[in-house]
């Protein structure tokens, strides 16, 4: 079976009825050629996608990852993907990777070529990276300023803030420099001084036996990893929250975490320079659950 695999797809609208879709797919060998030079999602990062985590031959989540590709596609103005037809080729990835090991499924929708009649779509699937020692020791982090306040998605939409977009410069900018100061990853914060997100995460803190996280809002993508752990915590009978959390109310919770789709529960260890406290007991708990499939 592969460990790798990329899928062109011809995207189809979103009301089109749902006939032989494996028509709609084309297997492109890695080392052929996949993307015209005048693709907007590597001149411009025009473009959305997804990531889905596959765990021993189950993509985890993967109609929730739809749901938010479809919503960051109205946000950007592209053509809002035919759904079906994307479980189709997800469908289609997983059967033909391994049925054990963990791989990394990402899903793009681009504007497509510039001044062409169409979108552009693909998949491509590759072994994740392995996480396990980050996922058992936790990681550093820094806080950084994102440059802009609460509310601001609002009052400027045309920043996109809310679309999970290929333009991740920025993002990754934030990670080269948490490794200047010392620490693994970031978590961003307003520029009136509140709890964003990480650069490719989720937050959530545990103070006492409440959990919360950053109050959904049009500058904060709502993790998919970070809902299913909510559901998990309030099926077992534990309080969750969203809320508006300022920065301080992290050096003093209990306990933290970013999590994300392929590195799963990460527990935070360091803030800033400072000691964390840091539940290894819970962190392999929320890993547990997280290794096991679920839709």
């Amino acid at each position: 079976m592969a460990e790798t695999l990329t899928l062109l797809i011809e995207p189809l609208p979103a009301d089109a009825a749902v006939g032989e879709l494996d028509a709609t797919f084309r297997e492109v060998d890695a080392s052929a050629p996949a993307l015209r030079v005048g693709e907007l999602s590597t001149q411009r990062g025009d473009g959305i996608f997804e990531t889905i985590g596959v765990v021993d031959g189950h993509a985890q989540e993967s109609r929730p990852h739809l749901e938010r590709l479809r919503n960051s596609a109205r946000i950007c103005e592209l053509p809002e993907p035919n759904l079906p037809q994307w479980e189709a080729a997800i469908a289609r990835a997983v059967a033909a990777l391994p049925t054990t090991g963990e791989f990394a499924l990402k899903l793009v929708l681009s504007r497509g070529v510039e001044h062409g009649p169409a979108p552009t779509a693909w998949l491509h699937v590759a072994p994740a990276a392995d996480f396990s020692a980050v996922r058992e020791r936790g990681i550093r982090v820094v806080t950084l300023d994102r440059g802009y306040a609460r509310g601001t998605a609002e009052r400027a939409p045309w920043l996109l803030l809310g679309a999970k977009t290929l333009s991740y410069a920025v993002n990754m900018a934030a990670l080269r420099e948490a490794r200047r100061r010392g620490a693994d990853d970031t978590i961003f914060v307003t520029s009136d001084g509140y709890v964003m997100e990480g650069p490719t995460s989720s937050v959530i803190l545990r103070r006492g036996d409440v959990w919360s996280t950053p109050a959904p809002s049009g500058a904060i993508l709502h993790g998919t990893t970070q809902m299913s752990l909510f559901e998990h915590l309030e099926a077992s009978g534990r309080r969750t929250e969203y809320r508006d959390i300022p920065v301080a109310d992290l050096a003093t919770a209990d306990a933290a975490w970013l999590v994300s789709s392929v590195r799963l529960a990460a527990g935070i260890t360091e803030l800033d320079g400072r000691p964390m406290p840091y539940d290894a007991d819970e962190t392999r708990a929320l890993n547990d659950y997280l290794l096991t499939p679920r839709d």
